[in-house]
């Protein structure tokens, strides 16, 4: 696996841990709010925050996987798991706001590309 792949994919898993941190220990902070575009008090709402704290916990887990198969130097895991990152991403775009294909998908593209290089 090329070194830059290796980054990409750190950067990646880097990433969803601050998203997890977001979604589960600073639930209804204002940088929570501000970078999922959610009100303080929609966030303060147990429905929305038990929401929040179950995705965390999936994102948290899609970073310690990519870690593990970064620090394996396991290429074909570490595509399948950018991989993830990127549908996941497409979905979103699709479902929520176009531009998380470029926030959340963008480094993990970039990975995904690179690691064919």
């Amino acid at each position: 696996m090329s070194m830059l792949t290796t980054v990409l994919a750190i950067l990646v898993a880097l990433e969803h841990l601050y998203i997890m941190f977001l979604e589960t220990i600073a639930t209804s902070s204002e940088s929570t709010s501000r970078v999922f575009g959610i009100s303080i008090d929609q966030l303060k709402s147990k429905t929305i925050a038990t929401l929040l704290k179950n995705q965390g916990v999936y994102n948290g887990l899609i970073a310690i996987l990519l870690l593990v198969a970064v620090w394996q130097q396991d290429l074909l895991w570490t595509r399948l798991l950018l991989g993830y990152v990127v549908l996941v991403a497409l979905y979103g775009s699709l479902t929520s706001k176009p531009n998380i294909i470029l926030k959340q998908g963008g480094l993990a593209i970039l990975g995904l590309i690179c690691s064919f290089i």
